[in-house]
């Protein structure tokens, strides 16, 4: 096999398993659990292949040590669970999420990932728009999942529908992932990495600037809350970022004052127009049962609040407490609606300190190279890219989403957090000299225009 031929098959592994990675739900709607499982595997194996196929060298201190002392503490906690077979399943799934975000990063150069991770979230965003114009047109009304078959009655609750074909009523439009959350945090992702692009010039205008009308237009179509302050941190960063750009690293402390005053400002203007707010984004008094819900897992935290219940990830709705723990409206939610709770009630406060060692250093890590004047391989400074504003924005998006939905623990969000969390690290050593078993080229797969 050529060189550019596996590169390219490489890359369309890349685009697939990161599709898998964030729409999963898609591949759950359409084959069931069996099916999605096939294809998790299919996927598990592709990462698998492509580290027996580069046999990446591990450097010690180009690792995050915390992702490590999280899956420990993940793993031993089958041995005090409440649930040791959900458990057992938890921590296999979650296992194998991580093996396929470090694969990536191990094996890819990171221009790849971010290509690859273009191509998948063009994916979703077309097939999105593709299918709720069919339930708009064709079928004129709700689309169920094919897995599992619901009966159809009057007091069926909405969150069980596919799409509830509202795209020609402005929406909001669940798409492909069948959550409109989901969805608008999918198409926020997909605007900072097209418009990072865009600027660093990595990809044709039109194409580019077309692919941000895309995005934008699916985001709006959502109306989703939780996506939409995402998106206001995402802006402040990159208004933050540049600032910092500007000014000699020696001399940010102002900068530094501001932010934490801006924060101070933005939660006092949130208290004071709290109702406002809610009445904006059209959420109930306690944000649609999140209230409740936090309450309810606050409870069994402070009855186990050093090791936790057992690590599952996502709820397990057939084990105890968390069958029948958040349910609303007929709806059973298997989240905590904030991945910290969710970490410190499954593996307690270890745990957490694990976790949240993981995205405090991939936020620092990510800050500083997306702030500091890059330099060449001889040390000397080149111009900003905007590129390298990926990791820092991406994270920005994940850890705001985290303070209302779980989704930091599982799937697509938890393997970007890894991938960040590792290739900051990996970039932070760049211009320490490799040894020369090390120093074997990556896959760099030319991506999608």
């Amino acid at each position: 096999m050529t060189s550019a031929r596996r590169s390219a098959l490489v890359g369309a592994y890349a685009t697939f398993a990161l599709f898998t990675l964030l729409a999963g739900q898609f591949w759950r709607n359409l084959l069931g659990w069996w099916g999605f499982g096939a294809i998790a595997v299919l996927v598990v194996a592709g990462a698998v292949a492509l580290l027996v196929v580069t046999r990446p060298t591990w450097i010690w201190r180009r690792v995050p040590k915390s992702t490590f002392a999280f899956l420990i503490i993940a793993t031993a906690s089958i041995a005090w669970s409440a649930y040791p077979g959900a458990s057992v399943l938890g921590v296999a799934i979650t296992l194998a999420t991580v093996t396929v975000a470090i694969a990536l990063v191990l094996c890819l150069a990171w221009g790849a990932i971010v290509r690859a991770l273009a191509a998948a979230i063009k994916w979703i965003l077309a097939l999105s728009i593709v299918f709720e114009l069919w339930a708009a047109l064709v079928v004129r009304g709700p689309v169920l999942p094919l897995f599992p078959d619901f009966e159809v009655t009057d007091s069926l609750p909405k969150a069980f529908f596919w799409s509830r074909g509202l795209l020609l009523q402005g929406g909001p439009i669940e798409g492909l992932v069948g959550n409109r959350n989901l969805l608008a945090m999918i198409a926020l992702l997909g605007l900072i990495v097209f418009a990072c692009l865009l600027a660093a010039g990595s990809v044709r205008r039109a194409q580019g600037i077309g692919w941000l009308v895309v995005a934008a237009l699916v985001f709006a179509l959502t109306r989703s809350a939780t996506a939409t302050l995402a998106g206001v941190a995402v802006l402040a960063a990159v208004a933050f970022a540049a600032w910092a750009r500007r000014i000699d690293p020696l001399a940010r402390r102002p900068l530094y004052w501001t932010a934490a005053a801006a924060g101070a400002a933005t939660l006092a203007l949130v208290a004071l127009g709290w109702n406002t707010l809610l009445q904006v984004f059209g959420k109930s008094d306690d944000l649609t049962g999140r209230f409740d819900i936090w309450a309810s897992v606050w409870q069994l935290i402070t009855e186990r609040p050093w090791f936790g219940w057992g690590w599952v990830g996502y709820w397990n709705p057939w084990v105890e407490p968390f069958d029948g723990l958040a349910v609303r409206n007929g709806v059973t939610y298997l989240q905590a609606h904030n991945a910290w709770l969710d970490v410190w009630l499954q593996v307690g406060v270890f745990g957490l300190i694990a976790f949240v060692s993981i995205a405090v250093g991939a936020q620092w890590r990510s800050w500083f190279l997306a702030v500091d004047q890059p330099r060449d391989a001889t040390g000397h400074p080149i111009a900003f890219s905007a590129a390298s504003l990926v990791p820092l924005l991406l994270l920005v998006a994940l850890l705001a989403q985290s303070l209302a939905e779980s989704r930091l623990l599982i799937e697509g969000n938890l393997a970007l957090l890894i991938m960040i969390a590792w290739s900051t690290k990996r970039r932070q050593w760049a211009h320490d000299p490799l040894p020369a078993d090390a120093a074997r080229p990556r896959f760099d797969v030319a991506g999608p225009r």
